[in-house]
Formats: structure tokens, sequence, C-alpha cells
């Protein structure tokens, strides 16, 4: 009887493709299971933010996906207080923006964001000084939910710095400078000109002041002597009236004829 030396090696053919395809199974079982590492979705934002009382500051927050956003995508942003304590959450945006209907970001938030261009920012509108803490950006993008999906920043008002307006400065060049300067010019020109008030002062001469030869009722050539008129009588005393009359009586004095003393 003859034995074939190779039967053993068809007996063992079986059992190996069995063992093969077990192990193609089971690859392929932890590839399908296992979390993808390309497959997650990163969030960034500012580390640090400044604003002045009052001001809008826009709260930037941009993503990274592999997936393109759809209408499961969402966005979420808390606040965690100076003061500390837990995060709140008071807007949230999925295919639509959710502003707080109530607490102190009420009708001061705005959706700045476009998830098509990876952003998800908001608006914060008249900031004040109780808005001071940490900002959380969450973005979530099925199937991409791996990876660093949210990011914080810190907000910090400070109280506005005063500043001059213009009208403040017109006002103060109308009702301070300029008076100033026009007294200023009337005090130059009457430091300028004394000379011509004193030759006016000196050509003024009251009604009753009369010249060494005008008393008695000698002028100098040349000179013509002026005509009383009614306001200067009424003007003079009764003893310069009389004093008047007699001047008017007497006899002109002829040039070069000298009155006897005696």
């Amino acid at each position: 009887m003859r034995v074939n030396p190779f039967s053993h090696v068809k007996m063992r053919r079986p059992s190996q493709r069995n063992t093969a395809l077990n192990v193609v199974l089971l690859l392929y079982l932890i590839s399908f299971l296992a979390p993808s590492p390309v497959s997650s979705i990163k969030v960034s934002t500012p580390a640090e933010l400044h604003a002045s009382k009052g001001e809008a500051v826009t709260l930037s927050c941009t993503f990274t996906s592999t997936s393109r956003p759809t209408s499961k995508m969402t966005v979420d942003w808390s606040y965690r207080p100076q003061s500390g304590g837990p995060p709140q959450t008071f807007f949230h945006f999925s295919s639509r923006a959710f502003p707080p209907r109530d607490g102190q970001f009420t009708g001061r938030i705005l959706w700045q964001g476009s998830p098509a261009r990876g952003d998800a920012s908001i608006s914060l509108i008249n900031a004040t000084l109780n808005d001071n803490g940490t900002y959380i950006c969450s973005v979530r993008n099925p199937p991409d939910v791996h990876g660093s999906p949210t990011s914080h920043t810190v907000l910090t008002v400070t109280p506005k710095a005063p500043s001059i307006r213009f009208s403040d400065v017109a006002v103060l060049l109308a009702f301070i400078l300029i008076p100033s300067a026009v007294i200023t010019l009337i005090l130059i020109g009457w430091m300028l000109c004394p000379k011509k008030k004193h030759s006016q002062s000196k050509a003024y001469r009251s009604p009753i002041e009369v010249t060494e030869g005008e008393e008695y009722g000698i002028h100098p050539p040349g000179d013509k002597v002026k005509t009383a008129t009614c306001c200067d009588l009424c003007l003079m005393d009764s003893e310069d009236e009389e004093g008047y009359y007699n001047i008017e009586k007497r006899p002109p004095v002829d040039e070069g004829y000298a009155e006897s003393q005696c």
C-alpha cells in the first residue's frame, strides 16, 4: 500500500485560510471603531481683549474642521465673571442666532460669524466694567467632535479717558482768549500814543481859564477875540459878567501905545 507523502499538507490548508480571514476582519473592525486622527476640530480665540467703557468690542472666534459645516453645527458662548464661579452660557447658534433674553447681556450681543468661513465671532455692544471676565467659545460640527472644540479669551474693560471736544475749544477761544487779545491791543495802543493824548489835553481849556494878556483885554497879534455867546454869559458868575462888560467899554489900545500907569 502506497502512502501519499503530501496528504498531511492538504489537511492543513483550510485552517490557514481561516486564520488569515480572521486577521483581516479584526484589522477592519479596529480601524472602523477607532477614532480617526484627522477627524477633529480646532477652535481659536485671542488670549486677551481690551476695550473702553461704552465701546463695542468684537469677541473673535475661528475654527477649522475636516468636515464641511452643516445644520448640525452649533456654537455656544459662555461667560465666567472676573470674581470667579462656573461659566454660564448666554449665546447659542444653531442654523440661526439665539441671543440672550435676560441677564446682563440682554440686547447687547450681535452675531458676526460665518460658519462657511469658519467664523463664530460675536459683538458686545456698550461694554461696561461689569463685563470684565473670561469668555469661552465652543464649536461642535459632527462628526468632528474631537480635538480642541473650545477656547477662551479674557476681556478687560477700562473707564473711558476724558477727551477735549472741538466745541469746548471753540467756547474757550470765544470767551477767554479773544477778549484777552482785544484788551491787550487796547493797552498797547494807549501806551504807544501818549503824546497825542497829552497834546489834546493841552488844547482843551475851561471857559473860565484866561491867559495873562487876556486878563487886561490885550490879545497877542494875529489872535482873534472870541465873542461871548449867550451860553458863555449864562455860565459866567455875576463878577465875571461885570468885568466882561467893563472890558468891552474900554477903548481899544493901539499898537505901540503904552497906557500911562499914573
